[in-house]
């Protein structure tokens, strides 16, 4: 009798272990706060402050473009944490991140869902169904603005190519110039008349 008391004790010892240590490791986990993977959202704060001005209250059309700014920046949060995403679960399994920052990209995942679900309702609180089309809009805006800057930032490069490799690139003004310059005629000797070929094989020009 006392030979089975002594595994039983011993199972009881251990599962009661396991389960004080999960329980309170829960609890410590629920409550535990992640460091925010996006530390501030400055475009809602601005958005948020317009919408609170009473004296004088701003206007629809400021409050439009704060919005649609708004979500210009949430458009960039999608596509930064899709891209982090994999390569943050692919260290995880490695281990080379820790669990914080894996569950702080999950917490900003989900906040940023609740966000972009309050974008759309204050959208639709101006014109109905603008809800529907100002995601699309600030995605077109943010790539106008990729290749504005893309343009804005060509004469830098071309100057740093042309410092790489010590050879002066063509502006487009150069370019177009020279294709509109015209070619100059060849000019022909005068009195020297032409001679067509079909002569040199004449019949007349065999003699018999």
């Amino acid at each position: 009798m006392a030979s089975l008391l002594v595994p039983v004790a011993y199972l009881i010892i251990v599962f009661g272990g396991l389960f004080v240590f999960s329980y309170f490791y829960r609890k410590h986990s629920s409550s535990h706060t992640y460091e925010p993977f996006f530390p501030s959202h400055p475009e809602r704060n601005a958005y948020i402050t317009l919408l609170q001005k009473t004296n004088p209250p701003a206007s629809d059309a400021l409050l439009k473009a704060a919005l649609l700014r708004r979500a210009m920046a949430d458009v960039q949060r999608v596509l930064r944490i899709r891209e982090d995403k994999p390569a943050l679960q692919n260290l995880l399994q490695k281990g080379s991140i820790g669990d914080d920052l894996w569950n702080s990209l999950l917490n900003a995942e989900k906040e940023l869902e609740a966000e972009i679900m309050e974008v759309v309702a204050e959208a639709n609180s101006f014109v109905e169904g603008w809800g529907q089309v100002i995601f699309p809009s600030a995605n077109e805006m943010l790539a106008n603005e990729k290749m504005r800057l893309a343009y804005e930032r060509t004469p830098d490069l071309r100057a740093e190519l042309e410092l790489k490799y010590g050879v002066k690139a063509k502006t487009t003004n150069e370019l177009s110039q020279q294709k509109q310059a015209p070619s100059t005629p060849s000019k022909a000797t005068p009195g020297t008349p032409t001679t067509p070929a079909s002569d040199a094989t004449s019949p007349r020009s065999v003699s018999h």
